[in-house]
This record gives C-alpha cells, sequence and structure tokens, in this order.
C-alpha cells in the first residue's frame, strides 16, 4: 500500500521504517529540512521504559502553588486567556487522582513494554548509531517523604513487571561516584538496571539514511503542509506549497501542528504544549569522576542527566503555556545553578549547548495512537516527554491498524476520545 506519514520527528521516522520494513510505499513530507529539527533534536536522551508514570500525580495539588508562584520551580503554569488552555488544564487536575494515576501508569508501563521489544527488534535488524548504552538508570531523592514515595512505587512497578533496586545514599555513591558532591543531601534511590539512553537526534539521522537507502522511502523535506483534502469521509492528499501528495492511507504525527492540521477535518486533539529545555555538555576522558556515567534523575529539581557518547545531556523543566520554543534565560540560569549544586566538579556548563522545546501532551498523559473518523487517516500523536521511549511500539501499532491486523495490546487507553 502507498502510506504517507506526516512529520519526521521520532515518532513519524519510526512510524515510517516499521511500515517500509513491512513491504509498504512510503513517503515521509515535513515542513523542515532535515529529520528531527524540532522536539526530538535534543530530549533528554533517556530510553525510560520502567519510569512512564505521567506528570499528573496526586503530588501536585500540595505542590501548587509553589509551582504557581515560584518561578524557579521545575513545573511552570503561565495561565493565558486561552479556553483551549484551561480545558487541558482541568482535565489536567481531575487525572491527579490516585485511581486515575495508578491506572494510567499501568497503561503507559504496557505500552512502553511493547515499545522496549521493538525498539530493540529494530536495532537488532538495522544497527543504527546513536550512542546507544544500557547503563541503567539511578532515580535519587532528596527529602525521606519523596523517597518513601518512590519505594511505595518502585513496589508498584514490580508488580507490572520492573526489576529495581531500593539503594541508600552511600550505596547511590558506590554506583556512582560522580554523586559523592551530593552526600548527606539526599535519602537514597531508586536503580533500574535495564534502562537505556541514546542520541535521539543521531537516532533519528540514522533511521532518516536507513529508509532511504535499504527502503527506498521517499522523504519530502522543506514541504510547508497547508491542510489535508478530505473527501467522502476519507483523505485524498496533504496539499504541500510544492504541490498534493495522494496516498492510500495517511498517519498524522506532526507534534502540535497536528492539532492545526485535523481542525479543519472536524478532528480536535487535546495537545498542549510542554515545553522543556535541555544542555548538551561535553565530557573529557577523565571525567567519571565529576560527571555521571549512569543515567540519572534528581526527582525533587526534576532533571535528569543521560551520557551520550563523550557529552552529558542534561534535560529539565515543564513550562505550560508558553507560547514558542525560545531559549528563556532565566529558565536556563536556574537549570545551570540546580546542576552546579549537584555536580560541582562539572566543567563547561557556561560553554554548553543549550535548547528549548516543545512536546505535544495530552492531560493524561498518553499518546493518541488509532483511527479518526476518516477512514484511512490514523494518528500518532501526543507523547509528550516519552516520545523517544514509546516511539517504537507506538509505530508498531500503527502498522498492525493499516494492515488490519489485531494489535497486540489493546488500543482502548489511546485512542481518540478516550484520551483527553
Amino acid at each position: 500500500m502507498k502510506i504517507c506519514v506526516i512529520g519526521a520527528g521520532v515518532v513519524g521516522l519510526t512510524t515510517a521504517y516499521f511500515l517500509a520494513r513491512a513491504g509498504h510505499e512510503v513517503t515521509v513530507v515535513d515542513r523542515n529540512g532535515a529529520p528531527a529539527q524540532e522536539t526530538s533534536y535534543a530530549n533528554g536522551g533517556q530510553l525510560s521504559y520502567s519510569y512512564v508514570a505521567p506528570l499528573a500525580a496526586p503530588s501536585i495539588f500540595p505542590s501548587l502553588p509553589k509551582y504557581l508562584l515560584d518561578r524557579q520551580s521545575p513545573l511552570g503554569f503561565r495561565l493565558r486567556a486561552d479556553p483551549a488552555q484551561w480545558c487541558w488544564l482541568l482535565n489536567f487536575l481531575r487525572a491527579c487522582t490516585p485511581g486515575m494515576f495508578q491506572r494510567h501508569t499501568a497503561e503507559l508501563a504496557m505500552l512502553a513494554d511493547f515499545s522496549r521489544e521493538a525498539m530493540h527488534d529494530l536495532m537488532m535488524a538495522e544497527m543504527p548509531d546513536f550512542d546507544f548504552n544500557r547503563s541503567g538508570k539511578l532515580v535519587i531523592h532528596r527529602d525521606s517523604k519523596s523517597f518513601d514515595n518512590a519505594v511505595a512505587l518502585a513496589a508498584y512497578q514490580k508488580e507490572l513487571g520492573a526489576e529495581q533496586e531500593v539503594l541508600d545514599a552511600e550505596r547511590c555513591i558506590a554506583l556512582e561516584p560522580a554523586l559523592a558532591g551530593l552526600r548527606d543531601r539526599f535519602q537514597g534511590g531508586v536503580f533500574t538496571p535495564s534502562e537505556e539512553a541514546g542520541d535521539c537526534h543521531k537516532f533519528c539521522e540514522a533511521l532518516d539514511g536507513i529508509l532511504q537507502e535499504r527502503y527506498g522511502v521517499q522523504r519530502l523535506y522543506h514541504h510547508r503542509i497547508g491542510s489535508l483534502r478530505g473527501e467522502d469521509g476519507r483523505i485524498r492528499a496533504v496539499c504541500t506549497d510544492r504541490g498534493e501528495i495522494e496516498a492510500e492511507h495517511f498517519v498524522m504525527a506532526a507534534g502540535l501542528t497536528s492539532r492545526e492540521l485535523t481542525r479543519p477535518l472536524g478532528i480536535s486533539l487535546p495537545l498542549y504544549a510542554l515545553k522543556g529545555y535541555s544542555l548538551t555538555v561535553p565530557v573529557p576522558e577523565s571525567g567519571d569522576t565529576v560527571a555521571p556515567k549512569i543515567s540519572v534523575t534528581d526527582s525533587q529539581n526534576k532533571i535528569v542527566y543521560a551520557r551520550l557518547g563523550d557529552s552529558l545531556r542534561i534535560a529539565a523543566m515543564v513550562d505550560i503555556g508558553a507560547s514558542d520554543a525560545a531559549v528563556d534565560p532565566r529558565r536556563l540560569e536556574t537549570l545551570k545553578s540546580q546542576v552546579r549544586s549537584t555536580f560541582p566538579g562539572l566543567a563547561g556548563i557556561e560553554r554548553a549547548d543549550a535548547w528549548a522545546g516543545l512536546r505535544p501532551a495530552t492531560a493524561q498523559g498518553k499518546p493518541i495512537i488509532g483511527r479518526t473518523p476518516f477512514r484511512n487517516l490514523l494518528l500518532n500523536v501526543g507523547h509528550g516527554a516519552l516520545g523517544f521511549t514509546l516511539a517504537s511500539g507506538s509505530a508498531r501499532l500503527i502498522r498492525d491498524l493499516i494492515e488490519d491486523r489485531t494489535p497486540p495490546l489493546s488500543l482502548t487507553p489511546f485512542a481518540l476520545g478516550h484520551v483527553r
């Protein structure tokens, strides 16, 4: 079948890959001049299959005053006179109940486990070079209440199949010596040895080359999409500034742009931008005592650290209500200050490459994967901060839908209308 995938981030490219590998004639169209130029460009780099709990959690409620008033808090709200924002925030708060949080965590864990399998399948088949490592992930907790909650969550996630180990502070330092400067300032951590990391942008570049060279996928970059032409309950073509692209099936994987492209079709996507920041710091060969070698997450400051080759990727913050992807100097300085405090021996912070991106997210933290009222238009959007982690599994599900196969897991939790 002839299939057009709209969007060349990690979600769109993995979708194109599994479709092309199954023998379909695939075209990828994107407004940028190269793959992974927006949300997938410099994300946190963690392939965090065991940590997929949504942002909407019960712990949000007691912290709301701080988030609303403290400009240095890891979660920032920029309230606007925007009905879409208020609707999203209302659904977000509804999703923060213990029951909803536990249910959504279980649903995401199911998809993440499937995505790990799909990602490993892709890696075994194609061997892409993207600074991949399987060094595990350590989540540290600075106060006793947070640590106690983490211990309880680890016990729950163990029931879902996660392999995790609870460590006190000294055992955390023994595992990751770069944390020695934080001694006496954190309670302990949870280590998951199976967690992975990699450079998402390099992954997309490698996959883009594989699509072209091995599978003959047509990649149409620098194509600004104006609309989708619908007729008799089907999409007939994608209309771009360089002409129309016709296909038998279309997959929407264009991140936040998906909202504008589907709105004229009568499809309302409940996506909102979660702005995040990252720093990329070069690490010298002798830097293992000052920069973490395994992936580390600072739960209090909501900062993730991932070693990507000879660099350290540092990603943090969620700004709800940001209007663009410009780097806010104040937020950036807050991040740098927190990094210096955690890893005082880490040099090069001032010369780090800074980046900000808009992550398309649903209020429940779950992606939208599945069919639309148009028989040949499918959705693969709204992965938020979990795009890299969930991309391969989501792509496999799209392939099964197009081929009318029964998916290996239920798509009901991710269906349009079920996700808000």
